[in-house]
């Protein structure tokens, strides 16, 4: 049991810029005791208070995902608009898994990991700065999407992009071109093929060249320097 292909190329489209900024969140959030007011759509983690929305609930013992804007006692409300924006990105891109109310995750091999990668690609279609996971009493994790300019945006940096790129790229494996392509559209920075090479113009002056192998796998990542 799998995830569709569709569902595999979006998550991918997403896992770099989202590893980096899933870092970045972790960062900014202190360890602490949390809450959530859902009517208001407010969470708090120690002296940090975020606008939240509820992405989706995780049933760890039936090993199920019922996503925000099913969930009979949020439908409709406000807490619940960026899950049901995932599912109307889903109904146009014909992806499955965003708009089934319920998945049955009990057949794949790590059906925890399998409830992240959908918290994980709910978070880049969404476009929001991280997801957040907590219990949320026995046998139950709630995934909540930060809603707020308080979380700190993961910024492109040359020095660090070779490991970013491989860090992100590890995460599904799908297709590292569409990994790769996802991270610099997300930062808005122009990009072209040329053979087996992708080369992104980034804001520095300078340029990135990503090399791919026979396989699709990255094989080189380089600078050029400019002026």
């Amino acid at each position: 049991m799998g995830f569709s292909d569709q569902f595999l190329l979006e998550a991918e489209r997403h896992s770099v810029w989202g590893a980096a900024q899933l870092e970045a969140l972790m960062e900014f959030l202190p360890e602490a005791p949390w809450s959530a007011d859902l009517a208001t759509c407010s969470y708090q983690q120690g002296e940090v208070q975020l606008r939240v929305g509820v992405l989706g609930t995780y049933d760890m013992e039936g090993g199920s995902w019922l996503w925000g804007w099913a969930n009979p006692g949020l439908g409709g409300s406000e807490v619940v608009a960026l899950s049901a924006a995932v599912a109307r990105y889903g109904q146009a891109h014909g992806i499955p898994e965003f708009t089934a109310e319920e998945l049955d995750l009990s057949g794949f091999d790590d059906p925890r990991r399998a409830a992240e990668m959908l918290a994980f690609a709910g978070m880049g279609v969404a476009n929001t700065p991280g997801y957040i996971g907590q219990p949320a009493g026995p046998g139950t994790q709630v995934y909540f999407l930060p809603d707020d300019p308080k979380v700190p945006s993961a910024q492109l940096d040359p020095v660090a992009l070779p490991r970013v790129l491989m860090a992100g790229v590890s995460l599904i494996g799908r297709s590292p071109r569409q990994a790769v392509t996802g991270y610099f559209e997300h930062h808005g920075v122009p990009q072209r093929v040329e053979g087996d090479r992708l080369i992104a113009d980034l804001p520095t002056g300078n340029a990135a060249v990503v090399s791919f192998d026979r396989m699709g796998r990255i094989g080189n990542i380089r600078l050029t320097v400019t002026g």
